[in-house]
């Protein structure tokens, strides 16, 4: 996209591509000309928080406005240079010729996932959900509906028809 000029800026062009893309599906061949998905990575977006003190009108003297702008500042620049617009987690990957469940999918993909499923769907989904992560918050038309029994993710089973 910025090659094409739709974008200027790197940051905002990444912003705008992880706003859009929940998952990654990374591809790879091997030696042999194998294909085969190495893992799926769910792209979190990180809020962003405004962390600035507007309270200088309370300062009683320049000193302290002065600190008050200067921490204001440093906070400012430290945003615009180091800014995290997301996180990665492996939510599965590919270990010794078996796909790993390394990590849950976060509630909120997992809401949206099942607003756009059908009813059959839905129950397959949370069958699967619960087998590899445990009863989990269930959201059915915009209600949560919470199961107090938690059980630990289970690891290294092989999906089916992989």
């Amino acid at each position: 996209m910025l090659r094409t000029g739709v974008f200027t800026d790197e940051k905002t062009a990444e912003e705008q591509v992880i706003q859009v893309l929940n998952f990654d599906i990374h591809l790879v061949k091997d030696f042999r000309g194998r294909r085969y998905i190495e893992r799926v990575t769910e792209c979190i977006p990180i809020e962003q928080k405004n962390e600035y003190i507007f309270e200088h009108k309370k300062d009683e003297n320049i000193n302290e406005k002065l600190d008050r702008f200067i921490d204001n500042t440093t906070k400012y620049f430290t945003k615009v240079t180091n800014k995290e617009l997301y996180k990665y987690v492996n939510i599965m990957e590919y270990h010794n010729d078996e796909y790993v469940i390394t990590n849950k999918i976060s509630d909120q993909n997992i809401k949206e996932m099942r607003l756009n499923m059908s009813e059959d769907d839905i129950a397959e989904f949370d069958a699967f959900i619960e087998r590899n992560w445990g009863k989990q918050e269930k959201v059915l038309a915009g209600v949560g509906v919470s199961d107090e029994d938690s059980k630990p993710i289970k690891r290294g089973r092989k999906p089916k028809n992989s």
